[in-house]
């Protein structure tokens, strides 16, 4: 990862360029504060935003902003971190009608967690949530109000001493006033956050039916009336050859989920070798896929799955794999679709099901 984290890359892009984009449709210039050693990377990420020009940066962050507040130009000025790449236009909106109207705005959101007081590991004092919010950023001032605040703070040491803009403000100004933030206008800190915020996982399944003769060799399931897909049992003239229920379907779905988190498929996970999966229900097994999922710190986002085979008939059956499939995974958004491969290859004849299923992973920690 590189030093700076706002040059790292983040969904195929530094994060720079995220935060630049957020606000390219409300800014009449971008003043961007940086390191001398990072200049030129800037001013090449920077080529494709017209409005937006690099400042050198001071040795704090109160150094930085001061340094591009002396420059600025507009009589409003909204102050962000480039470390916050989710920011919404929301936001970006509710802090701009405030400093029209007030001459401040802070983006906040009221804190859920219980806040403590700590001192050499112990809890001091636990102050009332009820009245704690935590301050993100664009934080907007009027520009003539912030550069005062911060020429003030600095002529008197204390330019280092804040920890973001509404304190210089508060101390030197007034109170500033707040606007409704966002919960996803995280600030990047840590290696986790800067995971892929989407993943994509594909799998594939084929079972073959069952013969007569492999079914009195013990080999195939000994019931013949019925196959289970999604979850759901369909009345069927031939049953599936396995060693859990069958459950293609399913069988392709893990396998999807699996790849998208960047695990081995279902054949290392559950292996046809162990007894104790024989006959297995593959619902069970997709519930234990689905807490490492959630383990990985992601979700499902969608999910869409299609099975190809020539019989049984799968059309009534589609809105019960949907629903049992929408339960396991916690998401709303899953399409079941079905088909024959038109009498072509072994599905066409009738020899067995095959099922392709593609998910999209979101990360829970945007």
């Amino acid at each position: 990862m590189p030093d700076n984290k706002v040059l790292h890359d983040l969904n195929g892009m530094p994060v720079l360029c995220h935060s630049l984009s957020a606000f390219m449709p409300f800014a009449d210039e971008i003043l961007v504060a940086c390191r001398t050693e990072d200049e030129a990377r800037i001013n090449a990420i920077l080529s494709p935003f017209p409005c937006a020009r690099p400042v050198r940066g001071g040795a704090t962050r109160g150094e930085s902003v001061f340094r591009a507040l002396k420059e600025a130009k507009g009589d409003m000025v909204l102050i962000h971190d480039a470390a916050r790449p989710f920011v919404t236009p929301e936001v970006i909106k509710n802090c701009l009608e405030s400093v029209k109207k007030y001459g401040s705005a802070i983006a906040a959101v009221p804190l859920t967690d219980t806040v403590a007081h700590v001192f050499e590991d112990r809890i001091a004092d636990m102050p009332p949530r009820k009245s704690l919010y935590g301050l993100q950023t664009p934080q907007g001032f009027l520009t003539r109000d912030i550069r005062a605040a911060y020429e003030k703070a600095f002529a008197e040491g204390r330019g280092g001493e804040f920890t973001d803009d509404s304190g210089v403000y508060a101390a030197y100004i007034g109170s500033p006033h707040i606007v409704a933030g966002d919960l996803c206008n995280k600030k990047l800190t840590y290696a986790s956050d800067f995971m892929p915020a989407e993943r994509v996982g594909f799998g594939v399944d084929t079972h073959a039916f069952a013969h007569q003769e492999e079914i009195d060799q013990g080999i195939a399931r000994l019931n013949l009336n019925y196959i289970t897909l999604g979850g759901v049992v369909i009345p069927s003239n031939r049953a599936l050859e396995a060693h859990s229920d069958g459950d293609v379907l399913i069988h392709a779905l893990m396998d999807a989920l699996l790849s998208a988190i960047g695990e081995r498929d279902i054949g290392y996970h559950f292996p046809d070798s162990d007894q104790k999966y024989k006959g297995a229900n593959s619902m069970k097994l997709l519930s234990l896929v689905m807490e490492t999922v959630r383990m990985k710190g992601f979700s499902v986002k969608n999910a869409s799955l299609s099975v190809l085979c020539e019989q049984p008939r799968l059309s009534p059956y589609i809105e019960g794999m949907r629903n049992n499939l929408r339960a396991a995974l916690s998401c709303e958004n899953v399409a079941v679709a079905a088909g024959t491969n038109e009498k072509l290859g072994y599905i066409g004849e009738g020899r067995g099901i095959t099922c392709y299923a593609l998910v999209l992973l979101q990360s829970n920690h945007r």
